[in-house]
């Protein structure tokens, strides 16, 4: 059943210097839209209440150091209303200032339009896609849960703290936050505390235009622990709600707070035109007017209100001290415990932990790199205990799990085996919660088909530069009989257009390994693995070059003589075994040829012009072979140059049929090639 917080209005509304401290938030986040000409005043102006009451007696932080490891965790799902966030932060005494706050959404600012993690001392999460922030809160609340299960002993609770979010109406549309949400319940992660600002408006108008919902219960549905506050304003109803949330520790808690979009403004609250426009110089003077605030300088926050704020730095000093105090303890007490929880904290990796990568040196024979994968996955998990993960309910065909080790399920936080579910897009958000919490290397697979599911999650993954690692499989025709639904065609082209994006197509074993060594290494953006379901040949290395050139993105896998070539040809993934196989054809002929491999396309667009040149030498015809979208590989054709690829989708047969059928053969090869010879 729902629980329901609420006290009489007279006794338990804001008066005197807290009610100053509220309005201030209200009065900061009208201003500075107004002054920016853009932006979302009503959401930040409703909350304000809630902010206060979170920041103030609830929320573990200390303003002076936004990063202490024991925070809790709050992430602003409804990132549109981030004027509500930085005039918070502000008043509570992290590093910005009024100056900050007026240069809200300006070129260089500490305050963007949206929340932008590593941009604003205190924001925990890039958000502003409505959904995502709700799903990577539940990766937070992961995060910790796995942490204080392997850590924390009796007496010593180095890792205690909760995860807090707020969602709009809009958020909780989103499929993404269904998803999240639901595996949330499942797991019964009881730390996990989300607000929902019921407010009954979106953009377009009334939440009724497009959605009854019935959210609470289809909350207590998911298993959430479900309570009211039928006035936000409330402050001892929000002060019980959040103390029952803190105290039900077996289920997620969910706090309904019923709010008024643009409260205090006469003519629009409760109304869209509060949702995301500026309200108006004479409509922020009614609104001072009727909040009773009689300063009419814009951004001024009368010395009483802004000193009443400033207890969290005495609040928050307080809490950090008190932790590092019992975390000496627990470091007197389990010395290596302590220093394995500050080395995963670190993102320092163990210092054998390249030991774990397998020597495919001896390997003969054909593998699916999906395979390989595996094998290299399971042999760093001995040697990075920190590295959890799983798949979108494909783990046998993404090769994913780790085995011997148990699940990550309630009652077992400390698995290391995730089961997401069918939820390609909660996946990716919950691994970009994790690896915003810290202490943790997530990994997540599905089919390369299905990364479109989670391509905004991949994106803001990419944006904040967490080093996210995709293992996508059946990467192209090669996955046969299931026909253009599940043969992906766009896909690798799509990621390698993400700034910041790494993407390896993995040829052999050797590379396979390579690839999963780049992507622990990588610490500033996601790596996608992709994968084959077909098998391909391992390479002899002692005849072709050591596959230690994938960090280079491409290098020179085998040259005919004399050099430089006549002719180069370029390939990833599968389709290298077919440049092979063109190659020693041609070299018959006395055709002089390379082959050079391009594990990432990306990557090796990056590196200097003189190494880019000395694999690809100026004026050599090439060309390129991969069965996807040629499109990349138009920017490395130089002057003379051809691609065979993919501009249509695939079709249901036998992988060897298909690559038959759509030129993925030596004789096309070789027919091409001369072609650009001619």
């Amino acid at each position: 059943m729902n629980e329901t917080a609420n006290h009489e209005s007279s006794l338990s509304h804001p008066s005197g210097v807290e009610k100053l401290s509220i309005d201030a938030i209200r009065i900061l986040s009208m201003d500075g839209v107004q002054k920016a000409n853009s932006g979302h005043p009503g959401t930040a102006m409703a909350l304000a209440p809630l902010a206060y009451i979170l920041f103030m007696r609830h929320l573990r932080h200390n303003p002076k150091n936004p990063g202490w490891m024991n925070r809790d965790r709050f992430v602003l799902s409804c990132g549109h209303a981030s004027m509500l966030l930085y005039s918070t932060l502000y008043l509570s005494g992290y590093d910005l200032d009024i100056g900050d706050l007026k240069e809200f959404r300006q070129w260089g600012s500490k305050t963007p339009g949206h929340p932008e993690y590593k941009q604003t001392p205190g924001v925990e999460t890039t958000t502003g896609p409505l959904g995502q922030g709700v799903g990577m809160a539940v990766g937070m609340a992961v995060a910790e849960a796995h942490l204080s299960a392997k850590f924390n002993r009796t007496g010593h609770y180095v890792v205690d703290h909760h995860t807090y979010f707020i969602a709009s109406d809009g958020d909780l549309m989103e499929g993404v936050s269904h998803e999240s949400a639901s595996l949330a319940g499942h797991l019964k992660l009881g730390k996990l505390i989300g607000f929902w600002d019921d407010n009954e408006i979106t953009i377009e108008g009334a939440r009724s235009l497009a959605d009854s919902d019935l959210v609470q219960e289809r909350f207590e549905a998911y298993g959430w622990h479900v309570i009211s506050v039928e006035d936000v304003n409330d402050l001892n109803a929000l002060d019980d709600a959040i103390e029952a949330a803190r105290a039900e520790l077996l289920r997620p808690s969910l706090i309904r707070v019923k709010s008024h979009i643009g409260y205090g403004s006469p003519n629009k609250q409760d109304k869209a035109a509060a949702h995301g426009a500026p309200l108006g110089v004479e409509e922020i003077r009614l609104v001072r007017e009727r909040l009773g605030w009689k300063w009419e300088e814009p951004f001024f926050v009368p010395e009483e209100a802004v000193a009443h704020w400033r207890h969290c730095l005495d609040r928050g000093k307080n809490l950090e001290e008190d932790w590092k105090k019992e975390f000496k303890t627990y470091q007197k007490a389990y010395p290596a415990e302590a220093e394995e929880l500050l080395r995963w904290e670190s993102g320092r990796l163990p210092d054998d932990w390249e030991k774990g990568i397998p020597d495919f040196a001896g390997e003969v024979g054909k593998f699916a790199t999906r395979s390989t994968s595996g094998k290299v996955l399971n042999a760093l998990a001995s040697k990075v205990p920190e590295l959890l993960g799983g798949s979108a309910d494909l783990g046998p065909s993404n090769n994913t799990h780790l085995k011997g080790l148990p699940d990550f399920e309630a009652g077992s936080l400390d698995g290391r085996n995730f089961h997401f579910g069918i939820r390609e897009h909660g996946m990716g958000a919950m691994m970009n919660g994790m690896l915003l919490h810290k202490g943790l290397r997530p990994y997540g697979g599905t089919f390369l088909v299905f990364s479109d599911y989670m391509k905004p999650a991949i994106r803001l993954a990419a944006l904040m530069k967490l080093p996210a690692i995709y293992v996508f499989t059946h990467d192209s025709i090669g996955l046969g009989e299931d026909g253009p639904t599940h043969q992906p065609v766009e896909h690798i082209a799509a990621l390698r257009l993400i700034p910041g994006m790494r993407v390896f197509r993995p040829c052999d074993p050797a590379e396979t390994g390579e690839a999963w060594r780049q992507a622990l290494l990588r610490k500033d953006g996601p790596v996608a693995l992709i994968l084959t379901r077909q098998k391909v040949p391992t390479l002899d290395r002692s005849v072709y070059a050591q596959a230690g050139g994938l960090a280079r993105g491409a290098y020179v896998l085998v040259d005919s003589h004399p050099s430089p070539p006549a002719l180069v040809l370029m390939a990833s993934g599968s389709e290298v075994a077919l440049a092979l196989e063109a190659f020693r054809q041609l070299r018959k002929e006395g055709v002089s040829t390379r082959v050079v491999s391009v594990p990432s396309l990306d990557l090796f667009c990056e590196q200097d012009p003189a190494y880019r040149e000395e694999i690809l030498p100026v004026g050599i015809p090439r060309l390129a072979i991969e069965a996807a979208s040629p499109m990349p590989w138009y920017q490395i054709l130089g002057g003379k140059g051809d691609v065979i690829g993919l501009n249509h989708f695939g079709a249901s047969a036998p992988a060897e049929r298909l690559f038959q059928e759509f030129g993925f053969t030596p004789a096309h090869v070789i027919q091409k090639a001369k072609a650009l010879l001619a």
